[in-house]
């Protein structure tokens, strides 16, 4: 077994002449809480594309836990223990938000393709998803349609539905984007409790969230990891301010000068 649950080795990606990803490598190890910053245009959504098996690889290894997924399906990285959010709020707006969880948990639980099984009748998949419900908390909120959620509720939603089935590495796609200052904490709050023991990698441009939820930052910059360390060697790092953090940086030191 692997220390590490995720591993990009020399992971490279071109678009007609367009080189995208290049070079990339990054180890994370199992438990560690690791965020991907960089500037828009870097490359972040594609790389999380290539790890996920939304697209192929041009060249380069990834690895899950040992084990070789560049170029499986993304269900099949899926059932080998790798779940992921979107950008985009990506769940079942005219089911519940008890249902959505429940088809999440199904296939772990071992309830494949058999239509001879009631829903109803499936007590630990119904035990399950209320778990989940109480842990993002939504268990009040258990039968409302998901599509008349709040966009908040929505996004603790579908970060339930991602760590429901019960994958060991987690990746999050801009879990906070559009959320206030009060929602984006309570997310963090929500990330951290429902990751506990798991592996995550988020990518994320708030970076109060980055800062304050992540073990380590990789800093992403055409294409390339150009520094990966812990939140207070990344504030510190002169080519990292130069490539993204500056204007950051600024913002946080004028109330401490005031």
């Amino acid at each position: 077994m692997s220390d590490f649950s995720l591993e990009l080795k020399d992971l490279r990606k071109n678009f007609g002449t367009s080189e995208i990803i290049r070079g990339t490598s990054l180890q994370i190890a199992q438990g560690e809480r690791c965020a991907l910053i960089g500037p828009n245009g870097a490359g972040k959504s594609t790389l999380f594309n290539l790890i996920c098996g939304q697209i192929p690889p041009g060249s380069g290894a990834i690895l899950l836990n040992g084990r070789s997924i560049a170029g499986l399906k993304p269900f099949q990285i899926n059932r080998l223990g790798l779940s992921r959010s979107f950008q985009i709020t990506n769940i079942f707006h005219r089911l519940t938000a008890f249902e959505n969880l429940r088809c999440a948990v199904l296939w772990s639980l071992g309830y494949k393709y058999a239509f001879w099984h009631r829903l109803s009748g499936l007590k630990d998949a119904q035990q399950r998803a209320e778990t989940v419900l109480t842990d993002i908390g939504l268990i009040r909120r258990r039968n409302v349609m998901a599509g008349l959620l709040s966009y908040a509720e929505q996004r603790a939603l579908e970060i339930g539905i991602t760590v429901a089935g019960g994958a060991d590495v987690i990746l999050l796609d801009e879990p906070t984007a559009g959320m206030s200052r009060s929602e984006s904490d309570a997310a963090v709050e929500l990330i951290r409790k429902v990751t506990a023991g798991k592996t995550l990698l988020m990518v994320e441009h708030d970076m109060s969230v980055a800062f304050g939820l992540a073990d380590r930052i990789a800093v992403l910059a055409c294409g390339e990891i150009i520094a990966c360390d812990t939140p207070a060697n990344i504030r510190g790092n002169s080519e990292v301010q130069q490539a993204y953090l500056g204007q950051y940086l600024g913002r946080r030191a004028a109330p401490e000068s005031a």
